[in-house]
């Protein structure tokens, strides 16, 4: 859809006031006539900082009966489960109030592609000690300089994000001159974009930049907008303005800025109003993203054949009862009601078959009757419980219902119906979940292409490979074999597994789409598939 960002996180976005091409030649923006519209005395409005934020909005197309989301994120790994493709990192310099976040702005619309995150410096500075902040106060501190900045920690946070990797970007109090307690957690960009006044500063930051891309704009025009800004928005005054851009702003530029354009792979004059150098920008962005493309699907579809299923799986065993509510969820002419019922009844066996495989240590209590009893207990930190929807969704009744206070989290999953590939829309996970035993629940699994996407966002937040329990009512061999060649450690249960998938990829003799059986809602013929088609 053209125009909308899929998924953008902003981190430590400082807005910038941007000269239109018509004012800038003007005069209007002269010195001269900037002191006859700016107060000579701080703003009496609340002091404005940089802020953390993150935005979502991914493009959807509604029908009577579902809401499909129709751009996503496609797999950045290979059939073997380990990442193919790191994100494209492109690195924005120059001075202070050149319109770096402006220019950023521009790329990530003219991109439109899904998940592109905007990294900014400004989240950075470091925490300042009394003495510093006494500094600051008076306009004395140097926020110019590259010792104002934690690099060992922008180095680190790049290169995690660059591997796809889950980071938390700190939040930074300009009130405080501190940290604040709440980090930003940012994940899954395809493209990064990292902007900052000392973004080609330092040697080890350089080799992440896959881009360079410096601003370059009139240090009169850069200065304007530096005293709109600290005046209207900051609540400074002109003289403790200028006083600053004298002593630290402007000579900050000259020694440690303004050089390292010869580090640049663009120059960028004009900022934002440069549309032909935007133009090249996005298009060689393009170019590069098309060579990280990857299928997965279709090789999973001819792997692992005729392989004895691995160890790692459990299957619920097949009493008369189990296998007397499948015949019933299986049978196409099953009203929704009952196909509702015994597919509950499935999930709670499934369920607690599933928690006996999760670590437990020796404990002893004693009785009412004040005797001693040796039994067990969990040994663990937490359990979280996280579903694919919307199918996965089904199973978290019977998971609270045995897991007292368990925390859930979601993941949306939805195949791309160009390409075959599942693509990742959404998440919402709880916060340390790195700490936890993770139970994810599917209500099927047929090529595995979702539930490997699923497990690989989860190993991206850092959860344990061995942590993490694959949850199914049904399975076919195929998502059996892909889920266990591809993460070996993860704990594979469920409660059947069919032999075949046909050519559509659908479990034979299957189940149908759980997903339209269980809410009542009917996918058109070509949609009528099991684990691969998560619409929500």
């Amino acid at each position: 859809m053209a125009g909308t960002v899929d998924q953008i996180a902003i981190v430590g976005e400082e807005p910038e006031r941007t000269i239109s091409r018509s004012d800038s030649g003007s005069g209007e923006d002269s010195l001269d006539c900037l002191f006859s519209r700016l107060p000579l005395t701080p703003s009496l409005s609340p002091r404005k900082r940089t802020t953390s934020q993150s935005k979502s909005e991914p493009p959807l197309l509604r029908t009577s009966k579902r809401t499909i989301y129709t751009a996503g994120r496609p797999p950045w790994y290979t059939e073997s489960g380990t990442p193919f493709k790191e994100a494209f990192v492109i690195g924005l310099c120059g001075g202070s109030s050149s319109g770096k976040t402006t220019v950023a702005n521009k790329i990530i619309e003219a991109l439109d592609v899904p998940w592109v995150v905007l990294l900014s410096m400004d989240s950075f500075y470091k925490v300042l000690n009394k003495e510093e902040q006494e500094l600051a106060a008076k306009n004395e501190y140097n926020f110019d300089h590259p010792d104002a900045f934690d690099f060992d920690l922008i180095i680190h946070t790049l290169r995690k994000l660059k591997k796809g990797k889950s980071v938390k970007v700190p939040v930074y109090d300009f009130t405080t001159h501190s940290r604040r307690k709440d980090w930003k957690t940012v994940y899954g960009a395809n493209v990064v974009i990292f902007e900052g006044i000392l973004a080609f500063a330092n040697k080890e930051l350089l080799k992440l930049l896959d881009m360079k891309v410096f601003v370059d704009t009139d240090s009169d025009i850069r200065l304007v907008r530096r005293l709109k800004r600290d005046i209207s928005e900051r609540g400074r005054d002109i003289v403790g303005v200028i006083k600053q851009y004298n002593k630290f702003v402007k000579p900050a530029f000259e020694q440690y800025i303004e050089p390292t354009v010869q580090l640049s792979d663009i120059v960028v004059p004009r900022g934002g109003e440069n549309f032909v150098a935007l133009d090249l920008i996005v298009q060689h962005v393009h170019s590069q993203l098309e060579k990280r493309e990857i299928t997965v699907r279709a090789a999973l579809a001819s792997a692992h054949q005729g392989q004895p299923l691995p160890d790692k799986l459990s299957v619920l065993e097949s009493t008369p009862q189990v296998r007397g509510m499948h015949t019933i969820i299986r049978n196409k002419d099953t009203s929704r009601d009952e196909f509702i019922f015994y597919s509950k009844r499935l999930m709670r066996l499934l369920i607690e078959h599933a928690l006996s495989f999760l670590p437990l240590k020796p404990v002893t209590v004693d009785t009412p009757q004040e005797e001693l009893y040796e039994g067990k207990r969990f040994d663990g930190k937490r359990i979280t419980g996280v579903s694919i929807l919307r199918a996965g969704e089904t199973m978290e009744q019977a998971l609270t219902a045995v897991c007292k206070d368990i925390r859930l989290g979601k993941i949306l999953i939805q195949t791309n119906h160009d390409t075959g590939e599942p693509e990742l829309h959404y998440l919402r996970l709880p916060k340390d979940i790195s700490e936890d035993y993770v139970i994810l629940m599917d209500s099927t699994v047929s090529t595995g292409a979702a539930a490997m996407m699923a497990v690989r966002v989860l190993l991206d937040h850092d959860v344990q490979e061995d942590k993490i329990f694959l949850l199914s009512l049904l399975m076919a061999e195929m998502g059996v074999h892909s889920v266990a060649y591809a993460f070996p450690k993860v704990n594979i249960i469920t409660t059947a597994v069919d032999k075949k998938v046909n050519d559509e990829f659908h479990i034979i003799p299957g189940i149908g789409n759980f997903g339209d059986r269980y809410f009542g809602t009917d996918a058109p013929s070509d949609w009528y598939e099991s684990d691969e088609v998560m619409d929500y």
